[in-house]
């Protein structure tokens, strides 16, 4: 059950647009895996920058997502500096981690033509936003003052960066006429959720339920 503290960090869309809560059983393994969290954290933050620089270099043409993603890139890679910074206080080694299986499953559903591909891109930007904020948002109450200061700040920048993505999907799919973005939207949503509610053998920051599960 979603407390009320979760509730109201997180809009009320954001709740409909996500096709389900994260698991008990995820965060009950995030609390006795905080070092891993907070080294994928640190990672997914520099792959979110790496995205939006992406996107900037492929469509030089859009000066609505070029503003967009070049705000998007440079919060979170301020984010990844708090990470790290915040880690090396507690201790925690910055190292690779092997990716997780969420963001690869997402985009392997990605048309391979754009302008569709553009639309998918931007849909599953939205979704891996929108739960990582919804994330950071359920482990607060569950964790120490300091590290849950910190993710309570994340939530709002979080939060607009979905916003965003869902925002240009939309607008891009009208401007070049890419058919049921809704459709489309519905559709990435189911495949997150299998992603979020099936096992997955690894933990990570967006991985599935514990194996044990």
């Amino acid at each position: 059950m979603t407390t009320t503290m979760t509730k109201s960090l997180l809009p009320e869309a954001m709740g409909r647009f996500l096709g389900c809560e994260t698991p008990k059983a995820w965060i009950e393994q995030a609390l006795t895996h905080q070092e891993i969290l907070l080294i994928d954290h640190a990672q997914c933050e520099k792959k979110a920058a790496s995205t939006a620089m992406s996107l900037m270099y492929r469509h030089v043409d859009r000066p609505l997502l070029l503003i967009k993603m070049s705000q998007l890139a440079r919060e979170e890679l301020l984010h990844f500096e708090q990470v790290v910074t915040l880690m090396q206080r507690r201790g925690v080694a910055y190292r690779h981690l092997s990716a997780s299986r969420y963001a690869e499953g997402l985009r392997r559903q990605v048309s391979d033509k754009d302008p569709q591909r553009l639309v998918d891109i931007l849909i599953v930007g939205a979704l891996i936003e929108a739960r990582s904020c919804e994330r950071f948002a359920r482990l607060i109450p569950h964790l120490d003052a300091e590290l849950a200061k910190f993710y309570r700040s994340l939530v709002k920048s979080e939060g607009r960066h979905y916003e965003d993505y869902l925002m240009l999907a939309r607008r891009y799919a009208e401007d070049d006429g890419v058919p049921e973005v809704e459709e489309r939207i519905v559709f990435f949503t189911e495949c997150e959720r299998r992603l979020i509610c099936t096992p997955d053998p690894h933990f990570r920051f967006h991985s599935g339920l514990p194996e044990a599960a």
